[in-house]
């Protein structure tokens, strides 16, 4: 029996070796999260620095990473960012090196952020949910690249406020390609194009009617691609599940942090993180939260 008989024929097995790939996934993800936004940091001085026609040693900075002259998402090598030694292969097994290290880097003994084991964690988790859902097929391919790529855009924007735009479009872009296809995703191209422009459209009305009432600016533009992106992979009719959940949602935490942890109320919280929830939420279960919500209406 070949690996895609076995897959096809066996949830436990597909299960089980998408949670596999799922930790392996999470573990570059990790790279992802932390290198891209250092990506675009060092990307945007350089084209300021030519802007402005300044010398290298005419800008003073303490970027991260400033050290290494090549830097993307294979180079350097990983590496502990406090004592700079080589992460060894055997070092780097997702979770498993970290409870075998006991959580701290070989060589310093330094404290590793549980955050990169969490992330690997959530990663294989989250993978194994769509290949239950969804089974062996083309589609689950291609939705473990879609939860993939909400999972490091969540965590790039709750640290750095941003949503790139070298992940958003052309996950935009691939969402559109895929509603011409037939690989089960049940999308129209019609509904997707109207999915992109109608997801990018409401929160930029949005936007447009809170600057105008408070004179502040409440959300990024990255926020209107990425929910663009979403209804190019969901079609226009998941647009209002999403927005309600990631709303709701959103303030529920808003409240919590305002109230019990004493959160100043003028420092912003990034949007993304709840948009990408509430989208993995509507593309496992928006159908019976649909269905749920009319007959609790009809009742």
């Amino acid at each position: 029996m070949s690996l895609i008989d076995l897959l096809i024929s066996s949830q436990t097995a597909l299960i089980s070796i998408t949670f596999i790939l799922g930790l392996l996934t999470g573990s570059f993800l990790n790279v992802v999260i932390y290198r891209v936004p250092v990506m675009l940091q060092r990307d945007w001085r350089n084209q300021c620095r030519e802007f402005l026609e300044l010398d290298e040693a005419q800008i003073k900075t303490a970027a991260p990473a400033a050290q290494f002259k090549v830097f993307n998402l294979l180079k350097p090598d990983s590496h502990c960012p406090y004592c700079g030694s080589s992460v060894r292969p055997w070092q780097n097994i997702p979770l498993l090196s970290f409870l075998l290290l006991r959580g701290k880097c070989a060589s310093c003994k330094h404290r590793i952020s549980a955050r990169y084991p969490l992330v690997e964690l959530a990663t294989a988790i989250l993978s194994g949910l769509v290949a239950w859902k969804f089974g062996a097929n083309w589609l689950t391919l291609a939705l473990l690249f879609f939860t993939w790529s909400l999972i490091a855009l969540t965590m790039i924007d709750f640290d750095h406020q941003l949503l790139p735009d070298n992940i958003t479009l052309p996950l935009l872009w691939l969402g559109l390609l895929l509603s011409t296809v037939d690989i089960g995703l049940g999308v129209s191209p019609a509904d997707a194009v109207i999915g992109a422009i109608a997801g990018y459209l409401v929160l930029w009305t949005v936007y447009q009617g809170f600057k105008l009432i408070t004179g502040k600016e409440g959300m990024g533009y990255g926020d209107f691609k990425l929910l663009a992106m979403l209804g190019a992979w969901m079609g226009w009719q998941s647009l209002l599940l999403i927005v309600i959940l990631s709303s709701l949602v959103g303030a529920v935490v808003g409240i919590f942090l305002l109230i019990f942890l004493g959160r100043d109320k003028n420092i912003p919280l990034p949007f993304g993180p709840y948009l990408t929830g509430a989208g993995f939420i509507a593309l496992l279960w928006g159908e019976q939260i649909s269905n749920l919500y009319l007959n609790f209406l009809v009742l």
